[in-house]
C-alpha cells in the first residue's frame, strides 16, 4: 500500500498537464491517458516507458500512438 501522502503528489509524466494518479491494484492509472505505471515491491515506477495500457482502460486513441495523433488519412 502506498503512503497517502505520497499519492496526492504523484502525477502522470506522459500527460503535459500532469494529471493526478489513481491507485488500482498494482498499477498507479491515468484517467486522462489511460497509462498504468506499475509498482513494484512497494515503489511507484513512474517511467512512461514502464507504463503499460490495461485492457478496457486505454486511450481513445489506438495503443502506441499519443493522444491526439492524427488518424491515418487524416492531415497532419
Amino acid at each position: 500500500m502506498l503512503d497517502p501522502l505520497l499519492l496526492e503528489v504523484l502525477a502522470c509524466p506522459a500527460c503535459d498537464d500532469r494529471p493526478p494518479v489513481r491507485l488500482e491494484g498494482e498499477f498507479l492509472v491515468c484517467d486522462q491517458c489511460g497509462r498504468a505505471y506499475p509498482i513494484r515491491d512497494g515503489i511507484p515506477e513512474m517511467l512512461v516507458e514502464s507504463a503499460v495500457f490495461i485492457p478496457g482502460r486505454g486511450p481513445a486513441d489506438a495503443p502506441g500512438e499519443p493522444p491526439g495523433s492524427p488518424k491515418e488519412g487524416e492531415p497532419l
